[in-house]
């Protein structure tokens, strides 16, 4: 049993996939994954298979195609060995919309996504959601209010599943990364956002 200052509870844990563009040691990755260990939850990082190549040989590539993607963070969920139904998936961007894809078709606890894609920058009607119905858990979204992504305006049009939970974070674009004449800070905004997620995944524990 581990003790901090949100009160005793067994330990949880998560697995975290990176965006499209960076990998598992990008500092975005790197905050976020200091702030959810500092609140003694266990966190994976990986790379997919894409990135790892780009690693190796330093060319650029684009991601890989969906079913790859999911095959990949298949065989993260497997070579953990923690059963799918006592472990949270996440995702950065498009790692998030990966997980909440495998969320469809493997009996996990939860699924968490920080800046999840909704639809291409500038294409509106491009909506990512239409899997979203099938989820087999609960999820959880935090995104900023100034996210291309999907902006708290678009998604007020649009009727999402009632087991999806949106947090907004104030100034915050894709990245968290609130503007300057906001006061705010990017490290104060991931501590909510690791905060809000320990939350989210002890009410679904």
């Amino acid at each position: 049993m581990l003790i901090n200052d949100f009160g005793d509870y067994t330990e949880l844990e998560m697995i975290l996939a990176h965006g499209a563009g960076a990998g598992m040691q990008s500092p975005f990755m790197l905050a976020l994954s200091e702030r959810l260990e500092s609140l003694s939850l266990r966190v994976h990082r990986f790379n997919f298979d894409y990135m790892e190549a780009i690693q190796r040989d330093g060319r650029r590539r684009p991601p890989d195609r969906m079913p790859r993607l999911l095959e990949c963070f298949e065989r993260q969920v497997a070579a953990i060995g923690t059963p799918p139904e006592q472990l949270f998936i996440a995702g950065k961007s498009m790692g998030g919309r990966v997980a909440s894809l495998l969320a469809t078709r493997l009996p996990v606890r939860g699924v968490l996504c920080y800046g999840y894609p909704f639809h291409p920058p500038g294409k509106p009607d491009n909506w990512r959601t239409a899997h979203l119905g099938e989820l087999l858990c609960p999820m959880g979204v935090w995104q900023g209010t100034r996210d291309p992504f999907g902006t708290q305006e678009e998604l007020s049009a649009i009727a999402l599943p009632e087991q999806v939970e949106i947090r907004w974070i104030e100034s915050g674009n894709h990245d968290l990364e609130p503007l300057r004449r906001s006061g705010l800070t990017q490290s104060g905004l991931l501590q909510t956002v690791a905060e809000d997620s320990l939350a989210f995944m002890r009410r679904h524990s």
